[in-house]
């Protein structure tokens, strides 16, 4: 008789599965070509390397460039070495997590940040944009949504087709949409993408209420999302660019409908 299949087996009869093997940084960049072309690099922080194999294929397969580091401490030095145009970060991360990277990224650079949680409660969520977050998605998410967000975030969205003012000034307050810098008694404010869009919106539009459902639409495209996100923008602007952010003259709260932008004097 020949040799039964199951002599060749190890003992207990059982072929042992290879271990999964980690995948380097490297391997996970590609450009998607499905889509026609690349339409933005984005670097991925996760210390999941399945999850994060998983993302980078999908978003190569939607035109997008992927990185991947694995530890918060990495983030900086990738920013510097690969230029991406986003930064997908996992709150939870060994060590330093997300939160404390999003603030040292703030510190030397405007790159959208979008955020991705466990933490599905809402002090966590407005824990993640006051870091200095742009957007956040809750786990487990959508891989639709994720991209959604992510072209949002990734295009300069345009509320009107009208020509509009590239120059905005308002007391001390001088903003300059073409470079994208904005002044505040002739020292430079730092703003995000997003608050760049929201501040940009409000101040081309003075005097006119909007709600946080409004602006979700009018500024960044979204048909839904959370309304604490345009709360915690506003807060945040409120910040850098009121005398007393508790009491503020620009950034108005209109209660029962939302907010609008009121000119120190007459717009120019």
């Amino acid at each position: 008789m020949g040799t039964s299949p199951a002599a060749s087996l190890p003992p207990g009869g059982r072929v042992p599965r290879p271990a999964p093997r980690t995948p380097d940084a490297d391997e996970l960049v590609s450009a998607g070509q499905e889509h026609g072309g690349v339409i933005g690099r984005v670097l991925i922080v996760d210390d999941d390397p399945i999850l994060a194999r998983v993302l980078s294929r999908y978003l190569q397969r939607h035109g997008m460039e992927t990185r991947w580091v694995s530890e918060g401490d990495g983030v900086l030095a990738a920013v510097q070495r690969h230029a991406p145009d986003l930064v997908l970060l996992d709150v939870m991360l060994p060590g330093r997590d997300g939160h404390s990277v999003c603030r040292e990224l703030r510190e030397v650079s405007n790159l959208p940040v979008l955020m991705l949680t466990a933490l599905t409660d809402e002090d966590a969520r407005v824990a993640g944009l006051e870091s200095g977050a742009d957007d956040y998605v809750c786990k487990p998410f959508s891989s639709r949504e994720l991209v959604l967000r992510i072209r949002s975030l990734l295009r300069r969205p345009r509320a009107d087709t009208a020509p509009l003012p590239q120059l905005l000034r308002d007391g001390d307050l001088h903003f300059d949409l073409t470079t994208r810098q904005l002044l505040r008694g002739g020292h430079a404010v730092s703003l995000t993408a997003r608050e760049h869009d929201l501040l940009a919106f409000l101040m081309r539009h003075p005097d006119v209420a909007f709600t946080r459902r409004q602006l979700l639409e009018k500024v960044w495209g979204w048909s839904h999302g959370d309304l604490s996100t345009v709360t915690v923008h506003v807060r945040r602007l409120r910040e850098k660019v009121e005398d007393e952010a508790g009491v503020p003259q620009r950034l108005q709260t209109v209660f029962g409908v939302g907010y609008r932008y009121q000119y120190s004097e007459q717009p120019r």
